[in-house]
């Protein structure tokens, strides 16, 4: 399979996954379903970084220290573009995106608007890691579809309660993930010919994933206290980087 069909299957994949899944839990939710997901979420993504984008990015760059300056960028980039409504679809004092089961003050065109952006983005970080190895790419994929199931989840219950029916609230979600695919491609015709920014493009794809990881869905598990949660959490969290880790076998690195 080529590079592009790769990309596509990829981003097509993912968007039909986290919708479907979002569908399921708005008929089936259960709250404890989704703080599972976001655990693993957390893993799946912080092992993505550290076992495949990173290193990969190191052995692309003769500049370690532009690399990491890159990533502290990225950082401060997501955390500018957050506080501007852009990144994660925020506009209060705090995050609501995982806490949008319980709370559904954001506007249902807010989630909408957010979202394509977001995706678009993902679309982005996957075709770069595609154009750099197939193998990073599948893993940079399967964390991306990790985080994607339980924000997707929150969006779609926003709709629900900003008075969407469940058909409209599935076909409004399944657009705004096109913009993935969009992304994807864009990135892949134009990367073709700048194979030189691939490494920085790596190191804000580990910016954002890092991001997202610490800043959005890990303050959210501190609202559950008990024993039993945090050590559910930290097996979660664990069983996201091992699946990683399988992965990383499977393909043969």
């Amino acid at each position: 399979m080529t590079v592009l069909l790769w990309i596509v299957a990829a981003s097509v994949l993912g968007g039909v996954l986290s919708v479907a899944s979002a569908a399921l839990f708005a008929m089936h939710a259960r709250a404890h379903w989704l703080n599972g997901l976001v655990s693993y979420a957390i893993g799946a993504l912080l092992g993505a970084v550290f076992l495949d984008i990173l290193p990969e990015a190191i052995k692309l760059t003769g500049n370690v220290a532009m690399l990491s300056g890159t990533i502290l960028f990225g950082i401060l980039l997501f955390f500018i573009l957050e506080k501007l409504l852009l990144w994660r679809h925020c506009h209060h004092d705090h995050c609501e995106v995982h806490e949008a089961v319980h709370s559904y003050r954001r506007s249902g065109l807010m989630i909408l608007v957010g979202g394509s952006f977001h995706n678009f983005v993902d679309g982005i970080i996957i075709a770069a890691a595609f154009l750099t190895d197939i193998h990073l790419g599948i893993v940079t994929a399967l964390a991306i579809i990790a985080h994607e199931i339980p924000q997707e989840v929150g969006d779609f219950m926003i709709l629900l309660h900003s008075g969407y029916s469940k058909p409209r609230a599935i076909a409004l979600n399944l657009i705004s993930s096109l913009a993935t695919l969009i992304g994807g491609l864009l990135a892949y015709f134009a990367l073709q010919s700048l194979q030189s920014i691939v490494p920085t493009l790596l190191a804000l794809a580990a910016a954002s994933l890092i991001y997202i990881a610490v800043a959005d869905l890990i303050p959210g598990l501190h609202q559950r206290t008990r024993i039993r949660d945090t050590v559910e959490q930290v097996l979660l969290i664990v069983a996201g980087i091992s699946s990683i880790f399988f992965v990383n076998l499977a393909v043969g690195t």
